[in-house]
C-alpha cells in the first residue's frame, strides 16, 4: 500500500511538507516505545506540528501549500470564514485566513459560558461556509465535534483541511463523510516514509517497524497494548471526555 494522490501537484505538495516536517524534527519514529493516541491506539509514529509554528519559512511554505490545496478543492470564493480548532489549529487557521483575506474565528474544545456560541470565540457569519483548519487528525473525531459546534453556532461547516493526516486508521473517512464533512490534506505517513527513501532520516530499523505499522494499523496497536478496533477507540475517547 502507499500513499494516494489525486494529482502530480498534489504529490508534489504532499513530498514538500513531508520533507519539512522531517527537516523541522516534526516526526518522530519510535517503533519499540510505541506512543499512545488520544484515541487509545498505540503508534510507532508521531508528528508534532506545533514545531511548525517556530520555523517561519516552513509556516510559509505549508500555509502557501494549504492555500493552493484548498481553493481548487472547494472554491476561493465559496469559503466566508476561516475557524481554527483549540488549540495546534488556531496558528494555522490565522495564517490561512490572513492569505485567504477572510474572517476567523476559533473553536473550544470545552464551552465557555452558555448558549450556541459557548464553544466560539469570533464571529462566524450564519448560514455561511465556513472551513475548519487544523493542524493535524488521527480518525477525525475531533474535527466532528469541531464541525458541530460551528454549525450548531449557526454557520455551515462542509470542508475541513489539516496539514497531516495520519491516513491509517479505520473509519475515519467514512465518520466524516456520514456527518458531511469532507476532509482535505497535505501529507499522510505513506508520504514521509517515501521521503525517508531519500535520505537516511531514521534507521532501517525503524523504518522496517513503521512500515508494518502502516500495514496493519489495527492489528498493531492490539498487538501494542492499545485499542484494537473503530469502536473501542470511539469508547476510549467518549471516557476521555
Amino acid at each position: 500500500m502507499s500513499g494516494h494522490h489525486a494529482s502530480d501537484w498534489d504529490r508534489d505538495a504532499a513530498l514538500t511538507t513531508a520533507r519539512i516536517l522531517l527537516e523541522i524534527k516534526a516526526v518522530n519514529f519510535r517503533p519499540e516505545e510505541p506512543y499512545t493516541l488520544t484515541s487509545g491506539w498505540k503508534s510507532p509514529v508521531y508528528i508534532d506540528c506545533r514545531k511548525i509554528i517556530s520555523y517561519p519559512r516552513a509556516r510559509t511554505r505549508i500555509c502557501d501549500l494549504g492555500v493552493e490545496t484548498i481553493n481548487p478543492a472547494i472554491g476561493s470564493e465559496t469559503i466566508e470564514s476561516i475557524a481554527g480548532g483549540e488549540t495546534a489549529g488556531i496558528p494555522f487557521a490565522a495564517w490561512i485566513a490572513d492569505r485567504m483575506n477572510l474572517p476567523m474565528a476559533y473553536v473550544r474544545k470545552k464551552p465557555k459560558g452558555f448558549g450556541r456560541n459557548a464553544l466560539i470565540e469570533g464571529d462566524v457569519p450564519v448560514e455561511r461556509e465556513t472551513l475548519l483548519v487544523e493542524d493535524l487528525t488521527t480518525d477525525g473525531a475531533s474535527k466532528i465535534r469541531f464541525a458541530e459546534a460551528l454549525r450548531e453556532a449557526g454557520a455551515k461547516c462542509a470542508h475541513t483541511f489539516v496539514v497531516f493526516y495520519y491516513g491509517v486508521f479505520p473509519g475515519s473517512f467514512e465518520q466524516m463523510k456520514a456527518m458531511d464533512l469532507t476532509l482535505h490534506h497535505l501529507a499522510t505517513w505513506w508520504d514521509v516514509l517515501e521521503v525517508c527513501r531519500e535520505r537516511a532520516y531514521f534507521p532501517e530499523s525503524s523504518l522496517t517497524g513503521v512500515r508494518k505499522f502502516l500495514e496493519d494499523p489495527v492489528a498493531w496497536s492490539r498487538a501494542h497494548g492499545g485499542v484494537g478496533s473503530l469502536e473501542e477507540a470511539l469508547a476510549h475517547k467518549g471516557k476521555a471526555g
